[in-house]
């Protein structure tokens, strides 16, 4: 062999040995990388389990102490709230109020301390705070109520709600993202449970999210068949799933319990640009109890809405079971709080890019973001209402249509809905100088709810806790009743929705007594006796009783921000009441007050009190007893009976005098005036359902002519 060859030979070889070393090297070290990743796998998977064993712990620990709640569902849901706030949910803990944060709208308000035990690992609560669950003065009332600043976005309780103004939410967030760039992009997320599924108003949540290809919206269906009192399968056979993919949704079924299921589940809705996600989890009422003896006692009804201990589980066994300690149940666990610890960190630092592209995209758009800071500062532009001009003796829901279109062209943040009556209730006025949001296009301000008055009340709740818009929603006055549940949480939640009632009494006319309102204007204005959390009227009811005092109306309660303002219209004609001045508009201002005279004589025989269609019926009469009967007559017109009485004693008396006679005429129930008159006064209203015929017929026979009211205030004088 040639010394050539021999070199060649050698040198390959030594090539080959070093290159199998480098291989088996490079190989253990992958070995070691795998095991190094796997271990770090097994780690998170222990982590994962341990903190929904902690929520469940605690939710345990919280009813148990309070002696009341429901435990079993929060037991079910805790493996999907670790995995949301873990790993998509995106927020600033620095700044809870952040406007760009992902939202979380939780509609089973009675799984609260799911929410309380996943916001004190968050460290969004404190452990006494937990502890004195459903306490007087507690930061954890039974059921959840607004408190953005500990990431509750909305009070939670009557079922099916919560979700639907979470649909109201990610109508906001498209509406200003069409306005503002794709970089507005978070996400609303909304947990459902099966009594909020039965809840009817999920049909009319359900479609128009779907309808609205609501991609921003994501709900978890936390579907453990089991409600309060029975299984599901004794009250519904319905596919839950078929329903949804009927109104146009992405359905997708998961092990909800299985993280890795949840976390492909919410990868793949955060991914989804056409349609609202459901998630159908399939959990376990009171996952994890145990009994005396330590076998398993989970999907039993009685865990729904009792303490643990008053069921067939054990309290202390179940606690062990969970890794908790039975001594100090409220203990967040070592490990679980040093992975939360260091989760609340990368979440501030992702918060931070995220700003950090605001920031950029704010220098380079400074119109765009000068006017995004003044949508979300609440603030209003500068209104002329005084420049919107009415014609002579127009129904005031005709002059509303005018208002709303002036509206449109200066309120840029406003959105209006309708209960597919805007030729009716002249919300229409609004609609032509804008368009119908759709899909894939929410650069309009109308949205079309359909008949489904009271997802659309919701929705508008949803679109204000939102921030960043004015809601406005309108039906007629009679169908308020099927608003009730979402008027009220307008007023505890002290949201500035505005409702639009027209059709207001009974000169609706030929639709009957099904169409033709009596006693709603009392149920409305109860509300305003009834005061907030602020201590505040809860609500603010305005009745005008011309096209200038609407105009005066819509000033009031666009001014409103802070609690519900109902606007009360007529269908027909009402003659507008005389300027004893030059500016009707500015002698109208002072329905700001709740209520002033529209006719004022020294020293008068009796005053006249009314809202509405009536004022211009008191009118009459007071022209016959003028002329006919020699008396002097007052008229008062009160707008508010709720803001009239935050007015001064002395401005009080001015407009109603104790020691004079009073009147009053109401197209409703007479409740609603006698606060006014009080004991010694007369009120004439209607005390019976209404009939069908034209409306001026029903004047004269219900006794609502100037005529007829005239015979009755002569007749009350008698009396006094």
């Amino acid at each position: 062999m040639s010394t050539l060859n021999y070199f060649l030979i050698t040198t390959f070889a030594s090539c080959y040995f070093i290159t199998v070393l480098i291989v088996f090297e490079i190989a253990n070290l992958l070995k070691l990388e795998l095991l190094k990743i796997n271990h770090k796998f097994k780690m998170n998977k222990q982590i994962d389990q341990r903190a929904a064993d902690n929520i469940r712990a605690l939710a345990v620990a919280m009813v148990e102490k309070a002696k009341s709640g429901h435990p079993g569902g929060p037991m079910g849901g805790g493996d999907f709230m670790h995995i949301l706030y873990s790993e998509f949910f995106n927020y600033d803990p620095t700044d809870m109020e952040w406007a760009f944060r992902d939202r979380f709208f939780m509609d089973a308000g009675h799984l609260s301390t799911l929410m309380y035990a996943q916001y004190y690992l968050l460290g969004n609560y404190a452990k006494d705070d937990v502890a004195n669950f459903r306490q007087w003065g507690s930061i954890t009332p039974g059921h959840p109520e607004v408190d953005v600043k500990r990431g509750i976005e909305n009070t939670s309780g009557p079922l099916g709600q919560g979700h639907t103004m979470g649909v109201g939410a990610a109508i906001a967030a498209k509406f200003l993202e069409a306005r503002f760039g794709d970089w507005m992009n978070h996400k609303i997320y909304g947990f459902i449970s099966d009594g909020g599924i039965q809840e009817e108003i999920s049909q009319g949540a359900g479609r128009i999210a779907g309808h609205l290809g609501l991609s921003n919206f994501i709900m978890f269906f936390d579907s453990n068949d089991i409600q309060l009192s029975t299984p599901t399968d004794e009250v519904t056979t319905e596919d839950t799933a078929m329903k949804y993919e009927a109104w146009g949704w992405n359905v997708v079924t998961i092990d909800g319990h299985n993280h890795d299921e949840i976390r492909k589940a919410l990868t793949d809705a955060n991914n989804q640009t056409e349609k609202p996600t459901l998630i159908i989890g399939k959990t376990i009422m009171g996952k994890g109890c145990v009994t005396a003896d330590g076998s398993m006692f989970e999907g039993h009804c009685e865990l729904h809405g009792q303490p643990i201990g008053a069921t067939g589980a054990d309290y202390a066994k179940t606690l062990a079971n969970l890794g908790a300690n039975t001594e100090s149940p409220f203990d967040i666990f070592d490990d679980v709080q040093e992975f939360y610890k260091n989760l609340v960190a990368e979440k501030t630092a992702k918060a931070a890019e995220k700003k950090a592209e605001i920031a950029t995209w704010r220098i380079a758009n400074e119109a765009l973001a000068t006017k995004l800071d003044f949508f979300l500062s609440g603030e209003l532009p500068e209104l002329d209402f005084a420049s919107v001009e009415h014609k002579a003796g127009l129904a005031t829901r005709a002059a509303s249509s005018g208002i709303l279109g002036y509206l449109a062209e200066n309120v840029e943040n406003m959105i209006v809905s309708s209960a597919d009556l805007s030729n009716s209730d002249k919300t229409d006025g609004f609609l032509k100088k804008t368009h119908a949001l759709k899909k894939g296009d929410f650069t309009g301000a109308f949205l079309q709810a359909g008949v489904a008055e009271l997802t659309m009340a919701c929705i508008a709740n949803g679109i204000a806790l939102h921030g960043g818009i004015i809601p406005v929603v309108a039906t007629f006055f009679v169908f308020s009743d099927y608003m009730k549940p979402a008027i009220r949480l307008s007023g505890i939640q002290e949201l500035g929705v505005k409702y639009v009632w027209t059709h207001d009494a009974f000169r609706v006319g030929e639709d009957g007594p099904t169409h033709q309102p009596v006693e709603q204007e009392a149920q409305i204005r109860l509300l305003e006796k009834l005061k907030n959390h602020s201590g505040n009227p809860s609500f603010l009811a305005l009745r005008p009783a011309d096209s200038a005092e609407t105009s005066v109306a819509w000033k009031m309660a666009l001014e409103n921000k802070n609690t519900p303002t109902g606007l009360i219209l007529s269908r027909q004609g009402i003659k507008d009441i005389e300027p004893q001045g030059s500016s009707r508009y500015e002698e109208a201002l002072a329905a700001e007050k709740g209520g002033y005279l529209v006719k004022e004589v020294e020293n008068p025989d009796v005053v006249l009190i009314a809202n509405g269609s009536e004022v211009a019926t008191l009118f009459a009469a007071a022209e016959i007893l003028e002329s006919q009967n020699n008396l002097k007559v007052n008229i008062a017109s009160v707008i508010s009976e709720g803001v009239f009485r935050l007015q001064s004693k002395a401005y009080q008396n001015s407009v109603i005098p104790a020691n004079t006679p009073l009147f009053g005429l109401t197209a409703g129930l007479p409740v609603n005036l006698e606060g006014l008159v009080g004991a010694n006064g007369k009120v004439f209203g209607l005390e019976h359902f209404g009939y069908s015929a034209p409306a001026s017929v029903l004047d004269d026979k219900f006794g609502f002519t100037g005529e007829k009211v005239s015979n009755q205030v002569l007749e009350y004088l008698k009396t006094v």
